[in-house]
């Protein structure tokens, strides 16, 4: 075990866990932090998304050692109260069915609209290609992101 000071969604946190425990179950297990989600366990369908330093990562695979100084926001940091442009064009158009994945691609989306304002189509699919959807809720995820990038 070992400690480790954590930037949180902007609050200062301290955990003792293994080094090798993925950023994931710390959020979850130790910090309470249960909108990431988990899914495959490998970094192949994107539930598990969190920023680190504005940057969309998966959290299942990602150790608590390799974090340092960097800044981990999840989709409950994101916004307060859901007023982020992403979150309120999703639910203009009505884009979860089932939910589960919702909060990766969200986070996704939002990385996404920070570092290319104004994407193509082809941009978005490309950047949220990594983010399964059992549900298929792919047209309706593009469409949210290109209202998002309107606002």
């Amino acid at each position: 075990m070992a400690k480790f000071n954590l930037k949180i969604n902007q609050k200062n946190l301290s955990v003792d866990v293994d080094p090798s425990t993925p950023v994931l179950w710390v959020l979850r297990d130790h910090i309470g932090l249960t909108g990431t989600k988990f899914g495959c366990g490998m970094a192949q369908c994107g539930a598990c998304t969190i920023h680190l330093d504005g940057n969309a990562v998966r959290s299942c695979v990602l150790p608590v050692s390799a974090i340092g100084k960097q800044a981990i926001t999840t989709i409950e940091g994101l916004s307060a109260n859901g007023t982020h442009p992403v979150q309120k064009a999703w639910i203009e158009h009505d884009v979860p069915q089932c939910g589960y994945c919702q909060a990766g691609q969200i986070m996704s989306a939002s990385s996404l609209l920070k570092s290319n304002p104004k994407p193509t189509d082809e941009e978005i699919d490309a950047a949220m290609s990594g983010n399964i959807c059992r549900c298929g809720t792919y047209l309706r995820i593009r469409e949210a992101i290109k209202t998002a990038a309107s606002k």
